[in-house]
């Protein structure tokens, strides 16, 4: 196989990709709820003779390809799960993220493959995965032992005008780890004219506020720690409240770095509020993991892009501290050898906008290295896997 097939293919069914892209956007579902979005990739992968696998108490899909029974096992994963958004004034689900995208061009890479007639020496495996925004579709799909065969996992993503240019692409992107904590802050409630008979919980978390905000690391590695929500109080102002509630979002750019943030960060919240005399309990609501580099993958990647869109196409590897629980697979699994290849679309205001898009010459690139990549990595397959 090589690059000027896959090329020719890929002009030749534009109109395929984009027609699809065009019906996975307009029917966008949020996170657990993608069922129309997984009935219509398993019929495709289906069409396609692939051996399809759903599941009962989740949403999301995945196709096995059948090679040789003696060769490895490579990986296409897509994200699925649109965002709840406002867009022009209207609620909806809102692939503003490029899900859309993600998917079409993992399932066009696969069509590309099988109709130029070239078959797997191994096990091609695609992973259209639900819920990717709420952190927790990765870990299902780990979970159900979906990819406890995979050797080689390959992503890609969509980047915005402000990391990759439109006709360039990454061999990885570097995503950071975040993690999201609320927490509770108890006192003593009393009336307000005799304050020193209770424990304000409104004064421990402005305590909260300033230990969270003090909190110091390593600044080689970047990282940041901040409270995003308070509340406390009801509705008679006359009362020392006995309980506020906050929100705290964590960013550090590696998976070590955050497991030392979410203790300094708890330390100073329950210290800063046994000062004022009240308890705090901290919880961990969600969390992403950091990337988890394989120079062996980036190195394929990075040989399959100049091949497929030329030298100049290369882009560094963006730094971005957005999450993306791609990168649980290989953080829960070490022996998985990953990467996500970030795309130059034009894209534009930026992710998670409700207005945001993107060139959607970029499906064709997409679809392009995805199909190139698989085929390349069970060719070096060798010199991958750890």
């Amino acid at each position: 196989m090589n690059a000027a097939l896959i090329r020719n293919w890929v002009k030749e069914n534009a109109r395929r990709i984009r027609g699809v892209w065009e019906f996975l956007h307009e029917r966008a579902e949020v996170s657990w709820k993608e069922t129309a979005t997984t009935a219509f990739l398993a019929g495709e992968l289906k069409k396609l003779g692939l051996k399809v696998q759903t599941f009962e108490d989740i949403t999301g899909v995945i196709g096995v390809w059948e090679g040789s029974p003696t060769g490895p096992t490579v990986g296409l994963r897509a994200d699925i799960d649109a965002l709840w958004q406002q867009v022009d004034g209207e609620w909806k689900a809102n692939h503003s993220c490029g899900h859309d995208a993600h998917m079409t061009m993992v399932l066009f890479a696969v069509s590309c493959l099988k109709e130029l007639g070239w078959r797997p020496p191994g096990r091609l495996k695609v992973l259209f995965q639900p819920a990717e925004e709420t952190g927790q579709g990765a870990l299902a799909f780990i979970r159900k032992g979906v990819v406890d065969d995979v050797d080689l996992l390959l992503g890609i993503h969509l980047r915005p005008v402000q990391e990759v240019p439109f006709g360039k692409a990454s061999p990885a992107i570097y995503h950071g780890a975040t993690t999201h904590l609320t927490g509770t802050v108890r006192g003593v409630q009393a009336h307000a004219a005799r304050p020193h008979l209770g424990v304000n919980a409104v004064d421990a978390l402005a305590a909260v506020i300033q230990a969270v905000n003090s909190v110091r690391m390593n600044p080689v590695v970047p990282w940041s720690a901040k409270v995003t929500k308070v509340s406390a109080g009801g509705a008679n102002l006359n009362i020392i409240p006995d309980e506020a509630e906050f929100g705290l979002d964590l960013r550090a750019q590696t998976n070590e770095a955050m497991d030392d943030l979410i203790a300094r960060v708890t330390r100073a919240v329950t210290s800063a509020s046994r000062i004022n005399g009240a308890e705090a309990e901290v919880r961990e609501v969600a969390r992403m993991a950091a990337a988890v580099p394989h120079a062996g993958m980036e190195r394929v990647v990075t040989d399959v892009i100049k091949e497929i869109l030329g030298e100049d196409a290369l882009f560094p590897v963006p730094v971005s501290p957005g999450g993306e629980d791609f990168h649980f697979y290989a953080a829960r699994m070490p022996r998985l050898a990953s990467t996500m290849i970030g795309l130059g679309a034009g894209l534009s205001p930026g992710l998670h906008h409700p207005n945001m898009s993107f060139d959607l010459k970029a499906l064709e690139h997409g679809t392009m290295l995805l199909a190139m990549s698989a085929v390349r990595l069970f060719e070096r397959e060798a010199e991958l896997v750890r």
